[in-house]
């Protein structure tokens, strides 16, 4: 059963509320900024180009393949044959502003299912425009699609593997109307 988008809401408030009240670190992120993040017009240019792209693990290629370009929108751009281990699939979709989001299998390896873990995997945000966030958003029951988490221009649904995606309303850059860039 779905749960309604105001009992995902209170349940996310409930949780954030508990965690808040056992920890303010309100002092040590003011000292972390004061310490290591520079005015903009101090900033040096990154080494980096962008995200090339980011690859995670399935279970299911065809699944994986339903759910990112059939329910998503984002379109399979490649599939192979991962260099890494024979008889492995290695594919992309393009999720955008030239970034891509890859795949592997690795059958035979009895990988386990989604953990969450110091220094892994928590999420993946991608921008998707306002409309297509509410198309989304309002196609998911439908479809059968559990959302984890909704808050204003944030979505977040489990992919079919266990990974957590979140679908952001917001442009490339800004996050709830702040400048993060």
């Amino acid at each position: 059963m779905t749960k309604s988008e105001e009992e995902v809401r209170a349940d996310a408030n409930a949780v954030h509320a508990e965690a808040a009240a056992v920890v303010d670190r309100t002092e040590e992120w003011a000292a972390l900024r004061a310490k290591h993040l520079h005015p903009v017009h101090e900033r040096p240019a990154s080494n980096g180009r962008g995200v090339h792209h980011m690859v995670l693990m399935c279970s299911d290629v065809e699944e994986t393949i339903n759910f990112y370009q059939g329910v998503l929108g984002f379109p399979l751009t490649e599939i192979f044959e991962n260099r890494d281990y024979p008889g492995s699939t290695h594919f992309f979709f393009d999720i955008g502003n030239g970034n891509l989001l890859g795949f592997f299998d690795f059958p035979g390896l009895g990988l386990g299912e989604y953990a969450e873990v110091l220094g892994g995997f928590h999420h993946l945000a991608i921008s998707v425009n306002p409309d297509k966030h509410r198309e989304l958003k309002a196609s998911f029951a439908d479809q059968g699609i559990e959302i984890d988490f909704d808050f204003d221009t944030s979505v977040y649904v489990s992919g079919p593997n266990g990974e957590r995606i979140e679908l952001i309303a917001d442009e490339l850059g800004t996050m709830y109307g702040q400048d993060v860039s």
